[in-house]
């Protein structure tokens, strides 16, 4: 990576095809940064305006202020041109020529990686469906990388599953690190990190926060994963867009059916009727579908979860919502705990940060571990 790489990104009007385009023509973006005015409109048929702009090194002050960013905040830069920029997402034609990476490049390289999202608003459904793929997929792939969003819901269930089985998992974020955003979901962020995997982004520092940046971090999302699975999903949700993209990659699109009636189930059930997508409802149905055989497996470490020590309040919660995957009410969790209405309602935000257990609506709560 150098800083011709990262002043690339900055010229104006090129976008993000314009600079695939250029690195296609050019090998490198310091032949680009080198080229004359002439050579770039006539041979890679740039607008005048735009080769002029490459000409005048625009960018390189953006560039220069964007590294001094990533080395005060410890974020490394990969540029498309470098050994460790991930295969998968470098065959897709609207590659990112930037990553911003914290954690572990080489989680972005397994020989077997796996896109999950979905919606937001997860059904205990999708939590269970969700949490048996991934186990599934773990005990026959360890090596498998999960990759998601980052976000609320299907994403961070995705994320707190390959923990749980001992899988290193990739977040992709529409922000620029070392933020994440949601910040709700910082902590699990950081479970990531120490157990070898990666947050990345496309989104410099510099970049103008907007609700625009959602849409081109879900094609990373796609392109990353050899395969996408889509566990839940309203008819417009956002995770739709990861499938259209994971489709127009040519990547296999696999869905969780769903009923009929469920809100959440529509989307899912929708790409699965237009056979954009492979109903799959097991880990084996997903592995038959990628092709995966299990000679394939390469020797990994296995990363465990640590395990959360819960306090004695938090105990006596667990204890209440017992093992039978029912819901049980806030009134009744206050009853059966002894606990007052304030401290059993702190203890329970803290349980639902950490993933041990899930609010559904009503003030029902669920364990999850």
């Amino acid at each position: 990576m150098t800083i011709e790489d990262v002043a690339l990104t900055f010229v104006p009007q090129l976008g993000v095809r314009g600079v695939a385009h250029l690195l296609d023509v050019y090998g490198s973006a310091a032949a680009v940064f080198a080229a004359s005015e002439q050579d770039l409109t006539e041979r890679a048929e740039l607008r005048p305006d735009v080769a002029r702009a490459v000409v005048r090194k625009a960018g390189f002050g953006e560039a220069e202020r964007e590294m001094q960013y990533c080395r005060r905040h410890d974020i490394r830069i990969i540029a498309s041109t470098d050994d460790v920029y991930p295969p998968l997402l470098r065959q897709v034609v609207d590659f990112p020529h930037i990553l911003y990476l914290t954690g572990d490049a080489e989680a972005l390289r397994s020989r077997h990686m796996l896109s999950i999202v979905g919606t937001r608003r997860m059904t205990p459904y999708g939590e269970r469906m969700c949490n048996e793929l991934v186990e599934g997929i773990a005990s026959k792939f360890p090596d498998t990388v999960i990759v998601s969003g980052l976000a609320f819901g299907t994403d961070a269930a995705a994320h707190r599953a390959a923990l749980a089985f001992g899988l290193r998992t990739v977040g992709v974020l529409a922000n620029a690190l070392p933020d994440v955003v949601p910040a709700h979901n910082a902590a699990l962020g950081r479970d990531m990190l120490a157990h070898g995997g990666a947050v990345v982004a496309e989104v410099s520092s510099q970049t103008r926060q907007n609700g625009n940046l959602y849409i081109p971090r879900n094609r990373i999302v796609a392109a990353l994963g050899e395969g996408l699975v889509v566990v839940e999903s309203p008819f417009n949700g956002g995770s739709m867009s990861t499938a259209k993209a994971a489709d127009g990659y040519s990547r296999p699109v696999m869905a969780v059916a769903g009923r009929a009636t469920d809100a959440m189930s529509k989307g899912t059930n929708a790409l699965i009727r237009n056979r954009v997508a492979q109903m799959v409802g097991s880990a084996d149905e997903i592995i038959e579908e990628l092709g995966w055989q299990c000679d394939d497996v390469a020797p990994t470490l296995r990363f465990t979860a640590e395990v959360r020590e819960l306090s004695e309040a938090e105990r006596r919660i667990m204890a209440c919502l017992g093992d039978g995957g029912e819901a049980v009410s806030f009134d009744a969790i206050v009853t059966r705990s002894g606990l007052d209405v304030g401290e059993a309602s702190a203890r329970l935000l803290d349980m639902k940060l950490s993933g041990d257990v899930r609010s559904l609506p009503g003030k029902m709560y669920e364990k999850l571990r």
